[in-house]
């Protein structure tokens, strides 16, 4: 025992709310991080991929030519090559109206968009696999197609999947009240068909994979670039049917996901079950090209959508019919229902209104399977909403700040259910409004836009107000009956001998800074240093069942069984240092790693209580002696809201018809704040890519199916340029009802940036009658709607 040399417990500051430098990026900017294409085992065989080249044929006759004359070329592969290795991954769900597409490593028997893999090439290098490539011919029967969505939901429409019998392959319907009448006696009413194009993710790293089979234990390990190791560890166990402990899921470091890494791959399932089948390591590596033309994409729906209200702004009724082009697979696990049932569930936002339909039907296309991206569903339906809500505006002359403040829910209100029967716990709606508004000084704003229209310039003001669910749980997660637990986690905290403090979760970090704020809610509840800690993480061999990092999950449930982990292992810690010390339990206080006492200057290290512990037997009577270890699973059961307010200020060249953002600030609530620092930059990033939705990226597919942005010189993503200084407020209204009072914000900046933008862009062009209703607003889009508005053609 010794006296202590610290401040006591009560003193020292909390770790949780302070601006930490993230202990993660030492090793990520020094070169020292370690990600899947760093990874070469001896005798690893590069996997290069034959893709179709059409939208929907059959596949009629492959030739390999000369491809085995190319030195180092090992294997040729096609799907009836590996038809006995494994079974399929089937996305199912209990949702009424819905067909899982079976999901194989390549195309069998026909093709289903342009980038599918069907043949795969095993070589030495992945110089010799591509050069092989090029001697492969592959005969195609072209098949008939519906390339849009609006042609591909017709009954008559040629069919994607035959077994499925129709391409609609997922329809829901969300209602409350009677919204037709509403709709027909309101005074006032607005309407639209709003449109979000097809996105992608574009993280630095590309999709990247490697299967090593070990023949002694005859088990499989796969690296891979996920940010669901837990996941894809659970369903590649059993479509190659092994057992958990021989099939293990690694995800080491991760180059940024936005979701396009959080789902199953072909490309997965093939290194996997051809590292198996031909005993060695293999690899895959995706090029950009592939990447953008293979990797899931997001969004494009087609939103038709009508707001009722009356002559003083209060919002009435809602109806919504939305087509979700999901491409040509319901994709593992999130099903073909993930982005457009998303829509028509958030569509009414966070406001109040009492009368709601929101229908959907989710269609196959011959493109790559919609799939996870940073928002899920909420930028589609914000931006529908919060345009219905600005023409509302401006159609009954009000301020689109009063008209928000008079519909959002408040804080007597709480908990609200919407008309699509997601219930708000509590979030600062109306506060994220009063401080967006404050922090950009809005009536300066309007009187510096009003000042420019007189001088002839084309500057607009925006807002957007939205709710999402973050930290969901199991009542929320299991409703559509998919074949996974998304709504729980689990720590295993543990001390060893030396004193070392060991943290393991199923979630896996892909650029969230989650090494540092899980180690600072541990050192909190516990009472260690920092430093001490090590959050272990992207192995599914760490946790009995881990679902990964997605849907702002990480810090809500994470942390919360962080905390639980590290109440349980403080309680063994304080119990072995109260016999130790021969003091009361209830006289002890933890704090940077020492252990007090309360009515003396008696005192022990971690380190010493944990040596008594494990090492010097005998110390304490083996009854009372614990290993200073636990697990525990946090259930937050159905998730908290998490809330923002995004203003923004534009201007529009009308020589180029280029978008300036000249103003940009956001509010939101996220709750208890661990690291403001890494709050911060989620939010400059993700209001990075919401301008990116925005005002730029695109994938386009023409009339015949193929491919039109296939580099980043077509698709194009923001720069430092695009993207300007960003005021953000942190709105801590009252806390959830969770473990930690945290909620998750990862995604907000993707879901209110493009709403945001485009009522500003709407708000510059107003006075020539323009209504901005497909995003990006590129300056090709608005240069067609200024010639039309010009013309005398109306809006187009």
């Amino acid at each position: 025992m010794k006296k202590p040399e610290t401040p006591s417990a009560e003193l020292r500051p909390k770790l949780v709310g302070q601006r930490i430098k993230r202990t993660e990026d030492p090793r990520l900017l020094t070169g020292a991080g370690r990600y899947v294409d760093d990874m070469t085992p001896p005798g690893t065989l590069h996997v290069a991929l034959r893709r179709s080249d059409q939208p929907h044929a059959r596949i009629a006759g492959i030739d390999v030519g000369e491809a085995f004359s190319i030195p180092g070329v090992v294997a040729i592969f096609d799907a009836t090559d590996i038809e006995g290795d494994l079974k399929p991954a089937i996305p199912t769900s209990k949702m009424k109206n819905y067909y899982a597409t079976p999901i194989w490593p390549l195309a069998r028997g026909k093709v289903r968009y342009v980038g599918e893999p069907v043949v795969a090439v095993l070589a030495e290098s992945r110089y010799a696999a591509e050069d092989a490539l090029e001697h492969i011919s592959i005969k195609y029967e072209p098949l008939p197609f519906a390339i849009r969505q609006v042609d591909a939901v017709a009954d008559d429409a040629p069919l994607l999947h035959d077994e499925a019998g129709t391409n609609v392959i997922i329809s829901r319907e969300f209602a409350r009240g009677d919204v037709d009448k509403a709709i027909t006696d309101a005074p006032v009413t607005v309407k639209g068909v709003f449109r979000m194009t097809r996105k992608t993710a574009v993280s630095m790293e590309n999709r990247s994979y490697l299967a090593e089979w070990d023949r002694r234990r005859l088990a499989l390990t796969l690296h891979s670039s996920t940010n669901i190791p837990g996941i894809i560890r659970d369903v590649l166990a059993g479509c190659l049917d092994l057992p958990g402990n021989r099939m293990r899921v690694v995800a080491p470091d991760v180059g940024g996901s936005f979701g396009g890494k959080g789902s199953l791959y072909h490309e997965e399932m093939l290194v996997c079950v051809l590292a198996r089948k031909l005993g060695r390591p293999v690899k895959y590596v995706a090029d950009r090209l592939e990447d953008l033309s293979a990797t899931s994409q997001a969004f494009d729906e087609l939103m038709e959508a009508e707001l009722a209200l009356d002559h003083d702004g209060k919002l009435i009724g809602l109806r919504a019919d939305v087509i979700g082009d999901i491409g040509a697979y319901s994709i593992y696990p999130w099903t073909g229902a993930l982005e457009p049932v998303q829509v028509v569930s958030f569509l009414p936002g966070p406001y109040r209104l009492e009368h709601y339909r929101g229908r959907i039907r989710g269609v196959l296309t011959p493109k790559p399977p919609t799939g996870p991206y940073r928002g899920v569903g909420r930028p589609s339906s914000t931006f529908a909403m919060e345009r219905l809500i600005e023409m509302a505006a401006r159609k009954i002359g009000m301020d689109p700040v009063e008209i928000r403040r008079r519909n959002l829910v408040t804080a007597e209100e709480f908990p609200y259910r919407t008309g699509s029967g997601i219930i708000w716990d509590k979030s600062a709606f109306q506060e994220c409004l009063q401080g967006a508004v404050d922090l950009a000084d809005y009536p300066a704003l309007v009187r510096e836009r009003d000042k420019a229209r007189q001088e002839g310039r084309w500057v607009g003001i925006g807002l957007s107000s939205y709710a999402e669910l973050t930290g969901i749980g199991s009542r929320i997660s299991v409703a559509p009956g998919m074949p996974i637990n998304t709504g729980t986690e689990t720590s295993s905290i543990r001390i060893d001998a030396t004193g070392a403090i060991t943290a393991a979760f199923g979630i896996s970090s892909h650029g969230q800074g989650l090494e540092t704020t899980l180690a600072q809610v541990i050192a909190d509840e516990m009472g260690c240093k920092m430093h001490d800690i090590e959050v272990q993480h992207g192995d599914s061999s760490l946790v009995p069942m881990s679902s990964g990092t997605f849907a702002s999950r990480s810090a809500v449930i994470a942390g919360g069984a962080a905390t639980m982990s590290a109440r349980v292992v403080k309680a063994k810690v304080l119990k072995a240092a109260a016999y130790l010390m021969e003091v009361p339990v209830d006289d002890l206080e933890a704090s940077d790693g020492i252990v007090r006492a309360r009515s003396s200057n008696a005192s022990m290290t971690f380190k010493e209580v944990a040596h008594a512990v494990y090492s010097q037997m005998g110390r304490i009577p083996r009854e009372l002696r614990e290993d200073l270890v636990a697990s525990e699973t946090y259930d937050p059961y159905l998730g908290t809201a998490c809330s923002s307010t995004h203003l923004v200020m534009v201007e529009i060249d009308p020589q180029t018809f280029g978008v300036t953002i000249k103003r940009y600030v956001v509010a939101e609530d996220c709750g208890r704040i661990i690291n403001p620092m890494i709050v911060d930059g989620q939010v400059h990033g993700a209001v990075a890519q919401g301008i990116g939705a925005a005002l730029l990226e695109e994938l386009v597919y023409d009339e015949k199916g193929q491919f039109l942005t296939a580099s980043l010189a077509d698709y194009l993503v923001p720069v430092a340029t695009n993207v300007p200084d960003i005021g953000i407020v942190h709105i801590e209204a009252e806390l959830p009802n969770n473990i930690g009072g945290f909620r998750g914000m990862g995604e907000g900046g993707t879901i209110g940036a493009p709403a945001a933008i485009a009522n500003a862009v709407s708000d510059a062009l107003s006075p020539l009658g323009i209504e901005i209703d497909t995003l990006p607003a590129t300056p090709e889009r608005i240069f067609r709607l200024v010639e039309a508005a010009r013309s005398g053609g109306g809006v187009v």
